[in-house]
């Protein structure tokens, strides 16, 4: 009489496999928090010596500007320039500190697309 080899699926193969289910559903949970934290999270990216900030959410949500008087006495292509350096130094922060938390999350996990 022969045994039946099943599925091909040992248990320790089926444990592998309940242990990658939980992570997923660890990270998942995990990912719904991290994006509530992002929402209310602040970035601040400056220009000018501070002259010009831009403050974006850890999402890259627009949130504010604040530009010192002492700007709007230049011409208007310099505060265009101070204002496009400001935000693009506010969506680096923003996107580096949403990938470090992604990656905290993830805890070493091989996941395409967030390295």
């Amino acid at each position: 009489m022969t045994q039946g080899k099943g599925f091909g699926f040992g248990l320790g193969k089926m444990r592998e496999l309940t242990d990658a289910f939980k992570k997923a559903q660890q990270v998942q949970e995990g990912a719904k928090k991290l994006q509530e934290e992002l929402d209310k999270l602040e970035v601040e990216g400056t220009a000018g010596g501070g002259l010009v900030k831009v403050f974006l959410s850890g999402n890259q949500e627009p949130r504010r500007v604040e530009i010192s008087p002492d700007v709007l006495k230049e011409e208007a292509d310099v505060v265009a320039e101070l204002m496009t350096v400001a935000m693009q130094d506010a969506y680096t922060k923003s996107t580096t500190t949403m990938r470090e938390r992604m990656e905290e999350l993830t805890g070493g996990l091989n996941i395409p697309g967030l390295s």
